[in-house]
């Protein structure tokens, strides 16, 4: 993104001036709901808030989540995340196919930055996303790497370790599955593709 279009870099600045955006009451609400159901420490807790205010200005000019979503943005998208690492406690490296804005990769980079050895590969083809992953990593200090390129050329292309593979609301289970199998059969890695109300049939379509 160039010109006046682009979001400032400050995460507390509004587009429209220089003050600080004060959090609404219900957004405040749903951050203290997400952080019950997946506490976090205060320094992970410092890099989420610096990377969701990020995530609130360039939302005003670029979809990075749908906009009904962005009240509950933490609940929806910042829990939902993080809970992926209750599943895999051990791992280190993890790559998060079609990343979007930030979930569950750039989340769970935040939580796994104080882990040594910990990083994640960040996957968006679209550019002004990537853009956008490549202000919040460092905005936010996270361990990552943003990767703008398709999810088909990073699979065949990436050399690297891998021990989670993540992906969220990318495509369904059965095409997802075919897209990712060289790197999970190449690494060994553990698959994690959170699925919503349509995840029985994509796991009976997966399976034929």
């Amino acid at each position: 993104m160039s010109g006046s279009r682009r979001p400032p870099s400050d995460p507390g600045q509004r587009s429209r001036g220089s003050g600080r955006s004060k959090p609404t009451a219900p957004a405040t609400a749903d951050r203290a709901r997400a952080l019950a159901l997946t506490p976090v420490s205060r320094e992970t807790l410092e890099r989420l808030d610096r990377f969701v205010a990020l995530l609130l200005t360039w939302q005003q000019i670029t979809n990075l989540v749908a906009p009904s979503t962005v009240l509950h943005l933490w609940t929806r998208h910042i829990a939902d995340s993080l809970q992926l690492l209750e599943f895999v406690p051990g791992a280190q490296i993890w790559v998060d196919l079609g990343t979007g804005g930030g979930f569950p990769g750039l989340a769970v980079a935040c939580a796994l930055a104080q882990k040594p050895g910990a990083h994640v590969h960040l996957i968006e083809s679209n550019n002004k996303k990537a853009a956008f992953l490549r202000e919040a990593q460092r905005v936010a200090a996270a361990p990552a790497t943003v990767h703008a390129t398709r999810i088909e050329e990073f699979v065949t292309s990436f050399e690297g370790r891998a021990d989670v593979v993540t992906a969220r609301a990318v495509a369904p289970l059965k095409s997802l599955l075919d897209q990712c199998f060289p790197l999970l059969g190449k690494s060994g890695a553990v698959g994690l593709f959170p699925k919503g109300r349509h995840a029985e049939l994509e796991l009976r379509e997966a399976r034929e």
